[in-house]
C-alpha cells in the first residue's frame, strides 16, 4: 500500500526487452541499501517489485499485462518517474490509500495556470469515469490528488506549486497519457452495487 505522496523522482537508466516483458533500471536518490529485493515501490502509480539493486539504482521487471494497461509501455531511457516506497504501519497517511494497481490510462485535456497553481483537466477512459467524484481522491501518475470537478468523462485537479515542482506532473501537456487509480472505496462500493 502507498499514500500517493511522492518521495523521489527517479530516472530510467536502461530498458531491456525480455520476451513480452520489459526490465527497467531506475536511478534513485533512495538509499538502496535500505531497499530489499522483493520490496514494492510505486512507479508513476504502478506497484513494481525490486529484482536487483546497486548503489543509487534498482531494477524492476514489468509484465506484458502491465505494459498493455499503463503508460509504462512508453518509458525510455531518461524518462523521469514518480517514486514512492511502500507505507509502513504507523507512517503518516498524508494522501489517501493507494494500492499501486493502475485502473486505466487517462489523457490530459488541458493545463492552465491559475494563480500560483495549475488546473489540469484529464479525460478518464470509459467506464472508469463513473467512479470519479467531485471532492473525491484520485491518484494521477502515483500522486494523490483531490478531484475538483467532473463533467462526463473529464475531471479537473488543481496542482499547488509544490506538487508541480517536486513530481513529474509539472511536465504534463495536452495529449499526454497518465496512469490513473480511482479511490479504493469507490472501487469496492461500485463492485458491491454490481453484485447486490
Amino acid at each position: 500500500m502507498f499514500t500517493g505522496i511522492v518521495t523521489d523522482v527517479g530516472r530510467v537508466r536502461s530498458v531491456r526487452e525480455t520476451n513480452r516483458d520489459r526490465r527497467f533500471e531506475i536511478e534513485t536518490a533512495f538509499d538502496t541499501s535500505t531497499l530489499d529485493i522483493g520490496a514494492s515501490v510505486s512507479h508513476a502509480g504502478c506497484c513494481l517489485t525490486i529484482v536487483e539493486k546497486g548503489p543509487g539504482w534498482f531494477a524492476v521487471e514489468v509484465s506484458g499485462e502491465t505494459l498493455s494497461r499503463t503508460t509504462l509501455d512508453q518509458w525510455a531511457v531518461g524518462r523521469r518517474v514518480n517514486l514512492e516506497r511502500a507505507a509502513r504501519v504507523g507512517d503518516e497517511l498524508g494522501g489517501h490509500i493507494v494500492s499501486g494497481h493502475v485502473d486505466g490510462v487517462g489523457e490530459v485535456v488541458s493545463v492552465e495556470s491559475e494563480g500560483g497553481s495549475h488546473r489540469v483537466r484529464i479525460r478518464a477512459p470509459r467506464p472508469l469515469h463513473r467512479y470519479i467524484a467531485e471532492k473525491g481522491s484520485i491518484a494521477v501518475e502515483g500522486v494523490s490528488l483531490t478531484v475538483n470537478e467532473v463533467e462526463d468523462d473529464v475531471f479537473g485537479v488543481n496542482l499547488i506549486p509544490h506538487t508541480w515542482e517536486v513530481t513529474t506532473l509539472g511536465e504534463l501537456a495536452p495529449g499526454g497519457r497518465v496512469n490513473l487509480e480511482i479511490d479504493m472505496l469507490a472501487r469496492y462500493l461500485a463492485r458491491w452495487r454490481e453484485t447486490a
